[in-house]
């Protein structure tokens, strides 16, 4: 059976709430969700917000992720490291293999591993800048 593309919000939708449902479970990672979100339905829509807004070009995301990376880094006592980073990645990508193909999907891909990158990154730098 061919997958289609993500093609709007709902499609997005599922693959962010497929994921962190894995995310959540995940001996790894899971933890540094777990502890700091509270309202898991809220969190899914600004992460929806966020993934819409750059798969679509919608104006819709208007959060910091550095900020919130930085922040449970230091919750965590800095001990976040590009290996979890790996973890998030290929999780990332297996959920979309799973439910999708398509120059969306290639997208959601690329942005992800730049993203992550970027965000390990910034969390380092303010381990630095201390």
């Amino acid at each position: 059976m061919q997958k289609q593309d993500l093609q709007n919000r709902e499609d997005v939708y599922r693959l962010v709430s497929s994921f962190y449902k894995k995310v959540r479970k995940n001996p790894e990672i899971g933890y540094f969700f777990n502890e700091v979100i509270k309202d898991w339905d809220e969190h899914l829509n600004k992460l929806t917000d966020f993934w819409e807004s750059h798969l679509f070009g919608k104006a819709i995301y208007y959060g910091n992720p550095k900020i919130a990376h930085i922040e449970v880094d230091q919750r965590n006592n800095e001990q976040i490291s590009s290996y979890h980073f790996g973890v998030w990645l290929n999780m990332w990508f297996e959920t979309i293999d799973e439910l999708y193909e398509g120059e969306k999907a290639q997208r959601a891909k690329t942005n992800a591993r730049k993203m992550s990158s970027n965000l390990y990154l910034k969390m380092y730098e303010a381990r630095s800048s201390k």
